[in-house]
C-alpha cells in the first residue's frame, strides 16, 4: 500500500513529496519489521486468549520419550503461528510492491503452506491424535504447493520474460549476471566465482526439495521454548540483506554475485518475517505462553526456502539456516541407524532433546542454538566477499 500511494499521489514540489520515501527499499523494510512485530504484540494476547478459551492446547504424549519437563508444558496454547502468519501477510500487503511477481509468489507460499500446518493442528486437536495429518499425505500437500511454485517460476522466466521486462541496457552488466536475470534453471555455488550449474528441467525438482526440506526443517526445529523464533529471524536477516545484494545490480557486479532483477524486493518479505518473529518470540520465549504449531512453523519454514531460491542462495541455506540441517539430519540419521543396526545414534531425536536427556537444561540449549545460530549468519554474509 505504502508502495501504491508513492506511484499514486507523488509529485515533486507538493505536500505528497514526502510519499518519496517509500520508493526505497531499506525504509519499507524497516517499517515492514517494525508493522509485523507491533501487529503481533497486538494481535498475541487476543489470540492466546481465544486459544486457552477453547482449549487448543499442546498434546504431549508420554510414550513419545519427552524428558519430564516436557509435561509442564501440558495446556500450553498452541496454533500460535496464527499471529505469525497474520502479522507477516499484513505486514507484506502494506510495504511490499504487489506488482513484484517475487512478492505475490511469496504469500502464496505463506498461505498455502499455512493451511497445510493449520490442518494439521486443527487434526491433532479435534482427532485428539498428536500426529495429525498423516505424514504422507502432509508431505503430498507440500509437494503440491512447492511444485506449484516449482513450474510458476521456470514458465515464467524461462519462456515468458523478456529482454524489454528487465528494464536495463545488457552492457551494464556481465554474461553471467545478464543471463540469470532470465534464466532460472541455474545455481551458483558458494565461495567459487562464477560457477554456475544449469539443472534444467530438474530445477523444478530443486525447488521442490529446497522449500519442502525447508518447511520440514523448521518444524522439527520447533521442539524447545523460542528455538524456531530465534533461528528464523536470524535465517531471515540473512536473507533480508542478500536479497538486496542481488537485487542491486551495481552491488551484485561489485561483489560478483549474480544480479537477480525484482530480488531486493524480498528485503522487505524478509523483514515482515524478521519483526513477526521478534514478536512471537515475546509470547513463545521460555517459558512460553503460546507454541507456533504447524501452521507457523511450516510456513515460515517454507518462506525461507523459497527465498533462497529467488535470490539464487539455495546452497547458502546449508550455512543461514543451519541450526535447521543439523536437526533435520539429526532425525534422519536416528531413523536410518535404528532401522538398520537396531541402535541409536543419540538419546533422542531431533537433536536438541538430545541434550535434554544429557541434563542440559531448556534455557541454556536455546541460547547455545542461538549462538550457533549468530555465528552461522556472519559466515553467509561473509560468504559474499569469499566469491
Amino acid at each position: 500500500m505504502f508502495y501504491f500511494l508513492y506511484l499514486t499521489f507523488f509529485k515533486e514540489g507538493t505536500i505528497f513529496s514526502v510519499l518519496r520515501i517509500f520508493r526505497f527499499i531499506t525504509v519499507r523494510a524497516f517499517i515492514s519489521l517494525f508493522i509485523a512485530f507491533i501487529i503481533s504484540l497486538i494481535i498475541g494476547p487476543y489470540i492466546i486468549d481465544y486459544l486457552r478459551k477453547y482449549k487448543i492446547s499442546q498434546m504431549i504424549r508420554k510414550d513419545y520419550g519427552y524428558p519430564e519437563s516436557h509435561q509442564l508444558k501440558l495446556g500450553t496454547p498452541t496454533m500460535g503461528g496464527l499471529i505469525i502468519l497474520i502479522s507477516t501477510i499484513i505486514s507484506i500487503l502494506l510495504c511490499a510492491n504487489l506488482k513484484n511477481l517475487f512478492i505475490l509468489w511469496g504469500l502464496i507460499v505463506l498461505v498455502g503452506f499455512g493451511i497445510i500446518g493449520f490442518i494439521d493442528d486443527y487434526l491433532k486437536l479435534t482427532k485428539k491424535n498428536p500426529e495429525g495429518l498423516k505424514a504422507r499425505y502432509k508431505l503430498l500437500l507440500q509437494i503440491y504447493v512447492s511444485l506449484l511454485i516449482g513450474i510458476i517460476i521456470y514458465v515464467y522466466k524461462v519462456y515468458v520474460a523478456k529482454l524489454w521486462d528487465i528494464g536495463f541496457n545488457p552492457s551494464e552488466l556481465d554474461y553471467k549476471n545478464f543471463v540469470s536475470t532470465i534464466y532460472t534453471t541455474y545455481i551458483s555455488i558458494p565461495f567459487f566465482k562464477n560457477l554456475l550449474i544449469n539443472l534444467n528441467y530438474f530445477y523444478i525438482v530443486f525447488v521442490v526439495f529446497v522449500i519442502t526440506g525447508s518447511s520440514n526443517a523448521v518444524n522439527l526445529t520447533d521442539g524447545l521454548d523460542g528455538l524456531a523464533a530465534g533461528t528464523v529471524a536470524l535465517t531471515a536477516v540473512s536473507f533480508a540483506v542478500l536479497s538486496y545484494l542481488a537485487g542491486n545490480w551495481k552491488i551484485a557486479s561489485y561483489l560478483n554475485i549474480l544480479f537477480i532483477q525484482g530480488a531486493a524486493e524480498m528485503t522487505v518479505y524478509c523483514a515482515a518475517i524478521i519483526g513477526a518473529m521478534l514478536g512471537f518470540l515475546w509470547f513463545n520465549s521460555y517459558p512460553a505462553s503460546v507454541f507456533m504449531g504447524d501452521t507457523g512453523s511450516l510456513a515460515i519454514g517454507a518462506a525461507i526456502g523459497y527465498t533462497a531460491i529467488v535470490i539464487k542462495k539455495e546452497l547458502l541455506l546449508i550455512f543461514a539456516g543451519g541450526i535447521f540441517v543439523i536437526e533435520a539430519l539429526s532425525v534422519m540419521l536416528q531413523v536410518f541407524s535404528f532401522k538398520l543396526y537396531k541402535k541409536r545414534i543419540f538419546l533422542m531425536a531431533p537433536i536438541h532433546h538430545h541434550y535434554e536427556k544429557m541434563g542440559l537444561k531448556e534455557p541454556k540449549i536455546i541460547l547455545r542454538f542461538w549462538i550457533v545460530s549468530i555465528i552461522l549468519t556472519l559466515i553467509t554474509l561473509a560468504t559474499v566477499k569469499f566469491q
